[in-house]
């Protein structure tokens, strides 16, 4: 018993470094590759669909299945041998069988994936290859192959490993769909080391191919993209000149902000695989170890020239897309920081007028106020004099001068109630 407790994950994550070994190839033999990729949503994907599609295969040739939620397999079905793998977006399949058909590249070497059951892949087809492995006879031979059996203007050939091998293709789709790729085995090179450079061709194909996914993207965009920057630079030209009301513009402006931010989240994932599947790209022909061969241009020589371009379009896009919604925002901003200027310059404006109207309605209520103690003053005198008429014999006073000697205490005691009152309301 151990010890100590081994993690969870300890055994399943050190075994998935040894889960997708290299096939054993000897020369000659023929390699059919296909790769499936979901048109849309390919990350998300239902896995179990590729899983039912693979073991639809092995069924025809009553060969075992994986385990449940394996991401490879290798096995036989019939006279070849089937390696698949399970990757993020795509899945892939290689079947290789010994021997080398009479005519070069033949389209039946493929027939090994049936139409019928291709039919039925749940995707489409990212790319395909038909691979073709013989053994090395002489340097004329091979150079002369080479010049049937692709196009000049655009091939590629390498000696590899030390000169394991010759490795030549041309990344063009012949007649049939697939691309071609021929290696030519130095004698003594190891079954092993030959799997792993047809592995390794297989990985540059399909990666580059997943890459340009990217760079259809970036042009795709292109042109909004375009549209997007020029209107972008009116309206900036609009804040500084004041042509347009600040709340207007803000409010085209938080518009175009928002559909930036909403092309960065839809290509953000697009961007950042096509990152990391040339990257892959680069690595898989650095390991080739390439030599040049009787002065062809070799596979990184072609990858700089006609691959590397678009990778920096795919860069240039997402470094341009970035830097507009980040201007966008800086903008925006801005903006709202001069609408938040004019709206505390309405708002003091606003609060000078309502001290004002404040100040006014004081003074009318102290008017309304005067003008009440007047009138009540009145009626108080009056009533007062009605209560004091009777007095007037006896004071020998006449009623108007009985009048007068009340009227200023009454003013007086009307004045004093109305202020207390006052005094209490405040």
């Amino acid at each position: 018993m151990s010890p100590i407790e081994d993690h969870p994950l300890r055994y399943r994550l050190a075994n998935e470094l040894h889960a997708r070994p290299f096939p054993t190839m000897r020369a000659p033999s023929t390699a059919a590759y296909l790769a499936v990729k979901r048109a849309e949503g390919a990350a998300a994907r239902d896995r179990d669909a590729d899983m039912a599609h693979l073991i639809a295969l092995l069924d025809r040739h009553g060969a075992p299945h994986p385990q449940p939620g394996a991401t490879h397999y290798f096995g036989r079905i019939g006279r070849h041998t089937l390696k698949w793998e399970s990757h993020t977006e795509f899945v892939t399949y290689t079947a290789y069988t010994d021997g080398l058909s009479s005519r070069p590249f033949d389209p039946r070497d493929f027939e090994v994936f049936p139409d019928d059951w291709l039919s039925e892949a749940p995707g489409v087809r990212m790319t395909s290859a038909l691979i073709r492995i013989s053994p090395w006879k002489d340097k004329e031979t091979t150079r002369d192959e080479v010049a049937e059996w692709f196009v000049a203007e655009s091939v590629a050939v390498a000696r590899v490993l030390d000169d394991a091998a010759v490795v030549a293709g041309d990344f063009r789709i012949d007649p049939a769909g697939h691309l071609r790729f021929a290696v030519t085995v130095a004698p003594g090179t190891g079954e092993r080391r030959i799997g792993r450079v047809v592995q390794r061709l297989c990985e540059i194909e399909t990666y580059k191919a997943m890459s340009m996914l990217g760079f259809s993207r970036a042009r795709d965009m292109s042109p909004r993209m375009g549209e997007l920057d020029a209107e972008l630079s009116r309206m900036i030209g609009d804040m500084t000149g004041a042509t347009a009301s600040a709340e207007e513009t803000l409010t085209r402006l938080l518009s175009i902000s928002a559909e930036l931010e909403g092309m960065v989240a839809h290509s953000s994932f697009r961007f950042g695989a096509t990152e990391a599947y040339k990257n892959i790209v680069e690595q898989r022909i650095a390991v080739l170890r390439e030599q040049r061969f009787e002065g062809r241009q070799t596979f990184s020589e072609f990858m700089m020239r006609r691959y590397d371009p678009a990778m920096r379009t795919v860069n240039s896009a997402q470094d341009r897309l970035n830097a507009m919604a980040d201007r966008a925002m800086r903008a925006g901003e801005l903006l709202r920081t001069r609408v938040d200027v004019d709206r505390s310059a309405q708002n003091q404006s606003l609060l000078a007028s309502m001290d004002r109207r404040a100040d006014m309605q004081l003074r009318l209520q102290k008017t309304v106020e005067g003008l009440s103690v007047v009138a009540i003053s009145y009626y108080a005198v009056s009533l007062a004099g009605y209560m004091l008429y009777p007095l007037a014999g006896p004071l020998d006073l006449s009623k108007g001068m009985l009048m007068a000697l009340a009227t200023p205490p009454v003013v007086g005691a009307v004045w004093w109630m109305v202020r207390r009152i006052r005094k209490r309301m405040d």
